[in-house]
């Protein structure tokens, strides 16, 4: 037979439930919150690169932005830590926007040092996280995917800097790569209202970054090597 309760009990238990619920989400917004700070402080290293001496030493800028990955890795397992079995998604709304900042940050710098595009595998291979949902804490596709639409506008930023710092072949270089991956998310069905939206704005980074190397080529300064292989994919 089972049990009357009267509904100061009933709504007691609901209480206790609530309780509890806030001080989860209390303790993850704290965690949260010191990831944040790490991710700003690398982003702040990384700024340099925007300056004309930033620009002459990016080896040294990356090198110096990845020993800080360390203590970033840590706090992303304490975070782990702390999320329930299979409720990743319950709380994701508050590591979602760090996390696509970590994966800008792992991808700009991965751009900075090979100039080619950083895959999922080996952002969660930073981050020391998962890939499949299934096994746990891991990169989320669509934060994977605004990381680099994040990583898009940078680039166009670096392309006007470069210039200023006598850099003239970056923008051209920036200008392939950033073209490149417009045509990636052009095979996506995008779904995601936020993601959709964010990819509207790729058209103007490259329109940006364009520009940059239209300018540089009417006043003479594109690199020789740079003319000669545009000239060579022309007669191909």
């Amino acid at each position: 037979m089972t049990e009357n309760k009267s509904p100061q009990d009933i709504f007691s238990s609901f209480q206790d439930y609530i309780t509890k619920e806030q001080d989860m989400r209390e303790e993850i917004r704290v965690l949260v919150r010191t990831l944040e700070q790490s991710a700003r402080e690398v982003l702040t290293v990384l700024q340099s690169v925007h300056q004309p001496e930033g620009i002459k030493h990016v080896s040294d800028v990356c090198a110096k932005s990845r020993a800080m990955f360390p203590v970033i890795r840590q706090q992303l397992a304490d975070l782990a830590a702390k999320i329930p079995k299979d409720e990743y998604y319950r709380y994701h709304d508050h590591w979602r926007f760090v996390s696509q900042r970590l994966v800008f940050i792992i991808a700009y710098i991965h751009y900075l040092e090979q100039e080619t595009l950083v895959t999922r595998e080996e952002v969660a291979s930073v981050l020391q996280v998962k890939v499949i949902r299934g096994e746990g804490f891991h990169i989320d596709l669509d934060d994977f995917l605004m990381g680099l639409l994040q990583l898009a506008s940078e680039l166009s930023r670096l392309a006007v800097n470069s210039v200023t710092a006598g850099d003239y072949g970056r923008p051209m270089r920036i200008a392939k790569f950033v073209g490149e991956l417009d045509s990636g998310f052009r095979l996506l069905n995008l779904k995601n209202d936020s993601l959709r939206k964010r990819f509207d704005a790729l058209k103007y980074d490259l329109k940006k970054v364009e520009e940059v190397v239209y300018d540089v080529t009417i006043r003479g300064l594109r690199p020789v090597e740079d003319k000669d292989q545009a000239k060579g994919e022309g007669q191909t």
